[in-house]
């Protein structure tokens, strides 16, 4: 089969490769049923009866709204993705209209749109009522008359209610979707009288600009200033936490120190400050990141008892990946399950949240709790997935259970799969997508016991299959220690022929707040960009070395940004490989990655020129003393001039050798562009050979510019990679 490497190549990338093969994600009706839409069909799953069968008969809905419409709809492939569910009908948007299809007698006809809410008000539990910003003050509106009123009145630019950091706040993505900002940074509480929120305190915050040089309306170039703290700085962004009462109008504010911003966003957003019955929760952090606290606010008095404290010689997490969000979760009684990883491994610890006493270790052995499930007090158990119990693989996860004291530890899904969760809303069951990386996920819905309540149809690779991909192999190395076992995923180009000698592209994204390789089928989105490398004739690598996430305590604790997390590793695991796999060619190796992939894509050409000899930098981070304040301080320690100079890729641009492309956007407000303008800079003063490409008007990741910036990337590898490689040339994006 004759396949366009560049094409499949657009159809792996990050913007079209989740068309290939769609997870299946429920969207629940009632709490306990749910549809899901899969190859052109609407499926609706009941777990209590074990039923999985179309949602409606498609081709009467398709001959009624033919009909009705005067167009033709396919039942093979109706000309909708998604509905919802009201009593006996469905409703959907389609050509065009919008249409609400009786499923009793299947007639079709146009209905008025119920708009569906703002993306930055948030309703609440009750759904009679939303909150929502004005100026930089929340209001309160009434679903059931519209009648309007402050919250809060003395908000302004420096004490700026419900805000997130400038950089998320009045982010791109938010403009581009006609939106003024994000959504505010508030939780309701279960009985829909208050409001938790904060006063977001950023008086004296350093303020950074960036030019859009080319605004909507045509006019001259803009200046774009925002607040972004740098390390070291004095003046960080603060959460006063604050309690608004819909019902009085009382605003309460927490009788303790503001809270800082961890990973540089809303202590809300990241469930670092929740509700648990009538109380509020808090997470709190020094700067040194080397204690952590567990705090209740009283919503009505706004007092604060502090009811854990732990510290340690390093970071103290409440989880290695903050993405996950924290684990803890505080008991009806008041007693709180906590994360904890004083033993090596992270594990679950029992305290009496009045007392702060230690009462159980609930979970313990040579592995790590990556996820609180659920909880059933009555039965006395808490599940939660677990990664390190399958053998060969210490990343996959397994969902288990144990009882609240720490007895009757049960591995509920006992394969050496990994395990991907969907709890449902009502509590009743879960869905599960068990896979690896070179076995397609199995789809079913469990109960809380393991039990199988319904299995989904297989996953369909065929539209995957028919670009040319084959899965890859997962593999295992000796670090640079010679001891340490290190995990990645090779993937093998198109076309592969074990007679040919094939460059080699190392895919790297090594940080100490994220793990570049899923254990799972889908890669993730750092996996979709190396697939697509694949397609067009490299051996691929992507792996997790010494100072990533996901493991004990000890592994996660070892990187340092001046090693770049792990490259060292990276180094060892190449030549490990190649010495069993002689079709890697290791005298054309390349480098690239974006974000703190494109700092480590630098830093290995520079770190090791012998080994890297091209490299494709998108959005570095190159410099973490102009960086955001979280990354550095989190992962490179409290600001050091010294230590913070030997991590910089500025400082020692005159040690490159090889070819190099820098990419960044000029619009990026999470990494500003500074940042490789200053590399630059350096290296021109060094008399060194490098490509720059600042595109103007694109943000972090690129949003709606993929297709160009993957055309330059990948002309610029196969140029100095594969000498009769096929060229990129300047097709027009692939439709997948």
């Amino acid at each position: 089969m004759n396949i366009d490497p560049y094409r499949s190549a657009e159809r792996l990338s990050r913007q079209n490769r989740p068309a290939l093969l769609p997870a299946i994600t429920p969207q629940w009706i009632d709490g306990t049923t749910f549809w899901y839409a899969t190859g052109g069909t609407f499926v609706r799953v009941d777990p209590a009866t074990g039923t999985h069968e179309p949602a409606f008969d498609h081709a009467r809905l398709a001959a009624a709204l033919s009909a009705a419409s005067g167009h033709v709809a396919d039942p093979a492939a109706l000309p909708f993705g998604a509905i919802t569910w009201t009593a006996r009908a469905v409703e959907f948007d389609a050509f065009g209209e919008h249409w609400r299809c009786a499923l009793d007698t299947y007639t079709c006809e146009r209905a008025k749109i119920t708009p569906p809410g703002s993306p930055i008000e948030i309703p609440s539990p009750d759904g009679r009522l939303v909150v929502f910003r004005k100026g930089h003050d929340l209001w309160v509106r009434s679903l059931d008359d519209g009648r309007e009123r402050a919250l809060t009145s003395d908000g302004d630019a420096d004490h700026d209610y419900g805000a997130s950091l400038d950089f998320f706040m009045y982010a791109s993505m938010f403009q581009r979707a006609g939106l003024p900002h994000a959504p505010p940074a508030v939780a309701w509480s279960p009985d829909s009288t208050q409001v938790l929120t904060h006063r977001t305190l950023q008086h004296g915050v350093r303020r950074t600009h960036l030019i859009e040089s080319m605004p909507p309306d045509g006019g001259e170039p803009r200046l774009r200033t925002k607040r972004s703290p740098r390390p070291g700085d004095e003046h960080i962004p603060l959460a006063e936490l604050t309690v608004l009462d819909v019902t009085t109008g009382t605003v309460v504010r927490a009788e303790a120190d503001p809270v800082g911003m961890p990973f540089m966003m809303s202590p809300i957003f990241i469930r670092w400050a929740w509700w648990a019955g009538s109380a509020v929760y808090f997470l709190s952090w020094p700067r040194d990141m080397r204690t952590l606290r567990l705090n209740r606010l009283d919503p009505v008095t706004g007092e604060v008892r502090t009811l854990i404290t732990e510290t340690g010689p390093t970071r103290v997490e409440p989880t290695q990946e903050p993405v996950d969000g924290p684990i803890v979760h505080v008991l009806s009684g008041g007693d709180v399950l906590w994360y904890s990883q004083r033993d090596g491994w992270g594990h679950l610890y029992r305290y009496d949240g009045r007392t702060g006493e230690r009462l159980d270790q609930v979970t313990s052995g040579p592995w790590a709790v990556r996820r609180i499930l659920r909880v059933d007090e009555e039965q006395g158990v808490v599940h939660f997935l677990a990664a390190g119990l399958v053998a060969d693989d210490p990343y996959r996860r397994s969902v288990c259970r144990v009882g609240l004291d720490g007895s009757g530890f049960t591995r509920l899904t006992d394969d050496d799969l990994d395990h991907v969760v969907t709890p449902s809303p009502g509590g009743g069951c879960f869905l599960d997508s068990a896979s690896t990386v070179d076995t397609p996920p199995v789809t079913t819905v469990r109960d809380w016991d393991g039990r199988v309540l319904v299995e989904l149809e297989p996953s369909d690779t065929t539209a995957l299959t028919a670009t040319g991909w084959t899965p890859p192999e997962r593999f295992r190395a000796k670090a640079a220690d010679g001891e340490t076992d290190v995990y990645g995923v090779l993937y093998r180009p198109h076309g592969f022929d074990p007679g040919r000698r094939y460059p080699v592209v190392d895919h790297v994204y090594p940080f100490g707040a994220m793990t570049r390789v899923s254990p799972s089928f889908d890669p993730g989105w750092h996996g979709y960009d190396a697939e697509a490398l694949a397609a067009l004739g490299f051996v691929v690598i992507a792996m997790d070395g010494r100072g990533t996430p996901g493991r004990d305590k000890k592994f996660h604790s070892h990187g340092r940004l001046e090693d770049g997390y792990g490259l060292a590793d990276h180094v060892a695991a190449l030549e490990q490989l190649a010495a069993s796999r002689p079709w890697m060619d290791l005298g054309r190796v390349g480098v690239c990655g974006i974000s703190a992939g494109g700092f480590a894509t630098v830093r290995a050409m520079l770190d090791f020129p012998a080994v890297f000899k091209v490299g494709v930098a998108e959005s570095g981070v190159h410099d973490f003393r102009y960086g955001d304040l979280w990354s550095g301080e989190a992962y490179g320690g409290p600001y050091d001039e010294e230590s913070y100079a030997r991590a910089s890729n500025v400082d020692h641009a005159d040690r490159l050798a090889g070819k190099l492309l820098l990419i960044h956007g000029g619009l990026d407000d999470q990494v500003p562009p500074d940042l490789t303008l200053r590399l630059m800079e350096r290296l021109i003063a060094a008399n060194k050979d490098a490509d720059l490409l600042i595109v103007p008007g694109a943000d972090h990741v690129f949003t709606g510019y993929e297709h160009y910036v993957n055309r330059r990337k990948w002309t610029f590898l196969l140029r100095h990679l594969i000498d009769d490689g096929p060229e990129a040339g300047t097709a027009e994006p692939a439709r997948s």
